[in-house]
């Protein structure tokens, strides 16, 4: 079956969602005024809350949400087949994952800016946001100790990686090094010139755009920058350069590195997520996967695993750690909201479509794709080679364009390289808050509030928040690293949080009079998937006798039934002034 009448039909979904829902969901839910002042404006302090072009910030939100999990969850949840993974890509996004996103934004604009976990406690009470918080510090500390395994991967210089044959790599991509680098010091750059220099920003962004090009022309020429293979870093060196860039990202003002740096990432993410359309649509693949596979060899039941599996791709709790964490920080109008909150995570779900057809309709047939889709064994074991198979389907989209076979390699692995670097510097802020708000809550707590008084510091609470991530990418567990190991958690933890904030956001809508079932519907269902996931992973969990990931899968369903019954407790309780509407906006 051809693959291009499909995308026509998801792209047209696309548009009809943004143009439709979405303005519905401005206008007559939210309500979102162009006169009010934002967070960014009544609390600037020129390092978190800084007033942002919506361009920029867009770039920055975008860059933010879209790591690696967007490709690397659907190339696994295609071996259920093409369709299940297309339809909940397309229709989760539109339905769910977009509607998240812009609530959690709009909440936290209307809120001083406040995160998740304090919007939970607002509105749900403080238990609620005890739970909240934990829930949030363990899933972005795996998450992000997955996330800088998987880029230390990528950078190692591995067997299958050739000088001077960059298109067969399958995991190992160390040519994006060299552009890696360069864009954080033009990012630095950047950033002095628009907020120091007061530049305007289209001389600043085509400069700097130019010359990020300019350095994957050199990555594609000077690969490997003159070194010698046993003088290239090892595995272990690069989670440390990359976690102390984390830390830098973190601490520094929000201006300086991260705007500039998303901004011109995001520039290189739509070139490469547009090169890759324009090349499926001259290429014309037919689908190699079948369209369902219902019961493949060794998977768990397609549902409800195919909507965790995919998670960032359709909807994605960290989203909301974002939005509410630095984005709702640096809107400049309230009207903004719909392009950052809904567009960003429209555009999140674009690269988990082409991440769908690029891993089923790029392999040479049905035969070549059972090869790599052999068992569940076979495609959980090996997350790297998945990720490969996307950078090499996507790289023949690029390549259909005119683009050279290594140069699209190079440019696709920058892309996916990009993507999770942005995540990795963006989530590692926002864990710095969640360290901050936790140790704000211990305040009040006899005998712990001198203790915890210190974390208030930005860089005592970023070395925190380092170390967590650390302990995911280092730890092993059973000879493999437990960020690995603990991936099968890691999409039900995700989506959880997207269930309980679409949760908090229906009771907050309830108790001010609005209509809640657009938010409450999309949470029971996100509810019901991950919490049905995480019971099948505790009966396995059991039976092999895996008692850490039996433990923390238990802690995550009590820790979601436990919000969810501060819900229901909250739907009847009254609006208090701490909870109602801020600065005369209604939400």
């Amino acid at each position: 079956m051809s693959a291009l009448p499909v995308a026509v039909l998801a792209l047209a979904a696309y548009a009809l969602g943004y143009r439709v829902y979405s303005r519905w969901l401005a206008r007559r839910l939210f309500r979102l005024d162009p006169a009010a002042a934002t967070p960014a404006h009544r609390m600037r302090d020129g390092v978190d809350y800084v007033p942002t072009r919506p361009l920029v910030l867009f770039g920055h939100h975008f860059a933010s949400i879209a790591g690696l999990a967007p490709m690397l969850g659907p190339a696994v949840a295609v071996f259920w087949g093409w369709l299940p993974a297309l339809v909940w890509v397309v229709l989760g996004a539109l339905l769910v994952g977009c509607v998240h996103d812009f609530t959690a934004l709009v909440l936290s604009v209307r809120h001083g800016g406040h995160s998740i976990g304090a919007l939970c406690e607002r509105i749900l009470g403080p238990f609620a946001k005890a739970l909240f918080l934990a829930l949030i510090f363990f899933g972005v500390a795996l998450a992000m100790g997955v996330f800088v395994y998987v880029i230390s991967v990528l950078f190692t210089w591995g067997d299958d990686f050739r000088p001077d044959a960059l298109h067969e790599s399958v995991t190992s991509f160390p040519m994006v090094v060299m552009p890696s680098a360069g864009l954080m010091v033009l990012a630095l750059v950047s950033g002095w010139l628009l907020y120091v220099r007061r530049l305007p920003l289209a001389p600043v962004a085509a400069v700097g755009f130019a010359l990020l090009l300019g350095l994957l022309g050199l990555a594609f020429r000077w690969p490997t920058m003159g070194f010698a293979r046993d003088a290239w870093p090892a595995q272990t060196t690069w989670i440390w350069l990359l976690m102390g860039y984390a830390w830098l990202a973190s601490v520094l003002p929000v201006w300086l590195l991260l705007q500039a740096r998303d901004f011109l990432n995001s520039l290189l993410l739509f070139l490469g997520l547009g090169l890759m359309y324009l090349g499926f649509f001259l290429l014309g693949p037919r689908f190699d996967a079948p369209a369902v596979n219902p019961e493949p060899t060794g998977a768990p039941p397609l549902f409800p695993f195919v909507f965790v599996t995919i998670a960032c791709g359709a909807a994605s709790g960290f989203h909301a750690l974002v939005a509410s964490g630095t984005t709702s920080r640096q809107l400049d109008r309230e009207p903004d909201a719909r392009p950052i909150g809904y567009g960003g995570m429209m555009a999140e779900s674009l690269l988990g479509l082409i991440a769908v057809l690029a891993c089923t309709a790029t392999l040479g047939g049905h035969e070549a794709w059972a090869r790599l889709y052999v068992n569940w064994a076979a495609v959980a074991d090996s997350l790297g080679a998945k990720l490969g198979v996307f950078i090499r389907g996507a790289a023949s989209f690029v390549a259909a364009v005119g683009v050279p076979p290594e140069l699209a390699t190079t440019l696709v692995a920058m892309v996916v390289v990009s993507f999770a670097l942005t995540t990795l510097d963006s989530a590692t802020r926002i864990l710095r808050f969640n360290v901050e708000e936790i140790a704000s809550s211990l305040r009040r707590v006899p005998l712990l509030g001198a203790a915890t008084a210190a974390f208030a510091n930005r860089f005592l609470a970023t070395s925190v928040a380092v170390a967590a991530i650390l302990f995911f990418a280092f730890y092993e567990i059973d000879g493999k690293p437990a960020g690995l190991a603990l991936w099968t958690l890691f999409g039900g933890t995700n989506q959880l949080i997207a269930g309980l904030a679409l949760l908090t956001g229906a009771v907050y809508l309830h108790r001010i009079g609005r209509r809640s079932w657009p938010l409450l519907l999309p949470a029971a269902f996100m509810l019901v998937t991950t919490l049905s996931s995480l019971a099948v992973q505790i009966g396995r969990f059991a039976r092999v006798g895996e008692w850490l990931l039996l433990t923390l899968a238990v802690l995550l369903v009590l820790i979601g039934l436990g919000v969810a019954v501060a819900a229901v407790a909250a739907w009847r309780r009254p609006l208090t002034p701490a909870s109602g509407p801020a600065e005369g906006g209604a939400a």
